[in-house]
């Protein structure tokens, strides 16, 4: 469970710790991590504090303290026209772009590479980066696959070629992988999950909201731009300039994949179902998924092709795949054709020419997220890099920019916020012992990766030539794929990361019972270890992210995990009834929130990040009333140490969206906006009532009935 983006995402991660800049954006030196868990009394009196400059004094706390908190650094920091969201993470990012294109050009001027990883990294980025190759190539290499497309006779041989264009991670129709079974964690299992879609979520093809309307009609442009690309008379070149102008027959194609898709949609879960880990567990053997949902799929056969064979496999929506066996029997195999032919393409345009790169852009960064042009080449390929061999270039990563007593500081940090909440399991009134029995004892469980692995995984195997920037993804996909299908029938590998060290985002892990903090995840740019006091430390590092991740542990969908990580109920009956009543007070209060006319939060669908969120609030209050700071509660900059706290808090939330990307936010993903994860949790705090004077009848202000009372 995710800190800002759900488990699996294809998007650059987002950040979401950092401390602030007050005036222009300073990039950091040579070290960038500040050692900033240990005993802070207060920086020096001659520095400008950081947080008093961030503010908007026009703003009373209890109006909106999110303005009140960084309406200051957001005025003087518009969004810039290469991003759709500009804030902390953007910023922090920014600094990790540097660090990592040194790296890659370390490698690259290197005359002789002396390892394997350095000859990964030197052919991976010269390749990326030469656009000649890109442009005289154009979608030359993608010509076998669209050969294999073009032979499709029957919907049985489209099904056939997407199962292989799984391997490219293309999920055309369906989406399959190996990963841990959510009811026997020490075992890898075949799971077959809904896809197929191009927009971001089944809701975008439904919603009536006239900005969505829009993005539904530029999305069928879209396919019908790329269709035209393809069609072009200079066949593989591609490489035909700006604004591709389709035939009336390439537009009918368009809207007929668009057609094919809204029924896949329709036939799909809603964001809100797809998080109860029970309903979309459903274990059956290969054959008895083929008889009940889908008998002209033989899933034994399928698999067998893909050399898996399963004694069972877990469907999440099996309802889906009944569907989809429907609408490939009705659908016209010309569609599936041009379907198959946008997924692949849509998928590795940004690898290809600059047509085909530039129409990509302009759809899924211009349209969705609202940027106004994209980002330099050099960032666009260390975004790709990450998930083409993000581990190779950890390795180097924390060498060269973490060390051993910060990995240690944040370890203790840790232990300080599982102390805080065994006293809060400890002190709750509406939970029975035998239930705190076992919430205590998955406490105790919880594993803690902090930094970079201790066991770096094997990437020998991995090579990559100079053949072309779309042959090395294609490499990489396949290479991944199959790593991936190795583990069915194997042992879990308890010590893998998902995310690399240099990734500025964390996650809770259920089924391994973990919270995963890589190196970045502390970084705290233009900051000296001396200048971040105790209680931003324990606002922004601990409540926001350390608090926060141990929480996911005990959300509405992480309590159903027992402390081996396996999808059990161990709660009593009445305990588990006693926090649904107290969760669906977290739901309708996000419900409410209205942050684009017409488009409200998703309080079912966001239930768990908020409950996290406020959560790691409770328990970084309860973790930093220990400290010296707090106690002997001293003022800096004529802050008390707790509003210190809660600012420290909102400045891990520092951040502006354009209006696309606030929207595609509301209707795809499971985390509410940046402001709303300040507002939300914090109005149903006492202690921040305290600490700013919040008083009824200010918008902060909710009654006690009204009140979020979980941990």
């Amino acid at each position: 469970m995710v800190k800002k983006s759900w488990r699996v995402s294809l998007m650059p991660p987002l950040a979401h710790l950092a401390s602030v800049f007050v005036g222009a954006v300073a990039l950091m030196g040579p070290c960038p991590f500040a050692l900033a868990a240990s005993a802070h009394a207060a920086p020096s009196k001659e520095a400008v504090d950081f947080l008093s400059a961030n503010r908007d004094l026009s703003v009373q706390p209890g109006q909106d303290f999110f303005q009140y908190a960084n309406g200051g650094w957001l005025k003087r920091h518009p969004i810039p026209a290469t991003e759709s969201a500009w804030g902390i993470a953007q910023v922090i990012q920014e600094q990790l772009y540097v660090n990592l294109r040194k790296i890659n050009e370390q490698a690259a001027e290197s005359t002789h590479q002396n390892t394997n990883d350095a000859e990964k990294i030197a052919n991976f980025w010269l390749t990326a980066m030469d656009t000649d190759l890109a442009n005289a190539l154009g979608v030359l290499p993608l010509q076998p696959e669209l050969q294999k497309i073009a032979a499709i006779k029957t919907a049985s041989e489209a099904l056939d070629l997407a199962f292989e264009f799984q391997r490219l991670q293309v999920g055309a129709f369906f989406n399959l992988s190996v990963s841990q079974d959510a009811k026997a964690s020490d075992q890898m299992a075949v799971h077959l999950w809904q896809g197929g879609l191009g927009l971001p979520e089944r809701d975008y093809y439904f919603n009536p909201d006239a900005a969505i309307v829009h993005s539904r009609h530029e999305y069928v442009a879209h396919i019908a731009r790329t269709l035209a690309l393809l069609d072009h008379p200079k066949g593989n070149l591609g490489n035909v300039g700006k604004g591709a102008h389709p035939t009336a027959a390439q537009r009918a194609a368009a809207a007929q994949v668009m057609a094919f898709e809204t029924h896949l949609a329709q036939a799909s879960r809603r964001l809100e179902a797809l998080r109860d880990p029970v309903k979309n567990y459903n274990k059956m053997t290969p054959s008895a998924f083929t008889e009940n949902y889908t008998p002209s799929i033989l899933w034994s056969d399928r698999l067998a092709d893909m050399q898996l064979t399963p004694a069972e496999v877990i469907v999440g929506q099996p309802e889906f795949f009944a569907a989809l066996q429907g609408l490939l029997k009705s659908t016209p195999v010309a569609v599936l054709r041009d379907y198959l032919r946008f997924h692949l393409v849509d998928t590795y345009s940004p690898y290809l020419s600059q047509a085909f790169e530039s129409e990509h852009f302009q759809f899924h960064n211009a349209t969705l997220l609202g940027q106004k042009q994209a980002r330099p080449r050099w960032k666009r390929v260390i975004d790709a890099e990450e998930g083409a061999m993000g581990m190779v270039v950890g390795r180097l990563f924390v060498q060269a920019f973490f060390n051993e007593t910060a990995k240690q500081r944040y370890e203790n940090l840790v232990e300080a916020f599982r102390a805080a909440y065994l006293s809060r399991i400890d002190r709750l009134d509406w939970m029975g012992d035998d239930t705190k029995a076992k919430a205590r004892t998955k406490l105790a469980a919880i594993t803690k990766k902090v930094g970079y692995p201790d066991h770096w995984k094997d990437f020998s195997t991995l090579q990559f030539g100079r053949t072309s920037y779309a042959d090395n993804m294609m490499a990489s996909a396949r290479w991944h794929f199959a790593d991936m299908l190795s583990k069915q029938g194997q042992a879990v590998d308890r010590t893998e990361w998902e995310m690399t060290p240099q990734t500025y985002n964390a996650y809770y892990n259920p089924s391994n019972n973990e919270i995963v903090l890589p190196a970045a995840s502390f970084l705290v740019p233009g900051m000296q270890d001396a200048d971040v006091d105790d209680a931003v430390v324990y606002g922004y590092a601990g409540a926001s992210t350390i608090g926060h991740e141990i929480t996911h542990g005990f959300d509405d969908q992480g309590r159903q995990f027992d402390a081996a990580g396996n999808l059990t109920d161990w709660w009593r009956e009445q305990d588990a009834e006693k926090f649904n009543a107290r969760a669906s007070v977290m739901v309708k209060q996000f419900n409410a929130y209205q942050p684009l006319p017409g488009l409200h939060i998703n309080g079912q669908a966001s239930l768990g990040e908020n409950i996290a969120d406020y959560g790691g609030l409770l328990l970084g209050i309860d973790a930093f009333k220990k400290t010296r700071q707090y106690q002997e509660g001293q003022t800096i900059a004529g802050l008390t140490p707790m509003q210190r706290f809660f600012l420290g808090y909102a400045l891990g939330w520092m951040a502006q969206q354009r209006d696309a990307a606030l929207r595609r936010n509301l209707l795809s993903d499971v985390h509410a906006p940046a402001k709303w994860r300040v507002l939300g949790p914090l109005s149903n705090l006492p202690d921040f009532y305290d600490a700013f004077g919040v008083k009824p009848g200010q918008p902060m202000f909710r009654p006690e009935a009204l009140r979020v009372h979980i941990w």
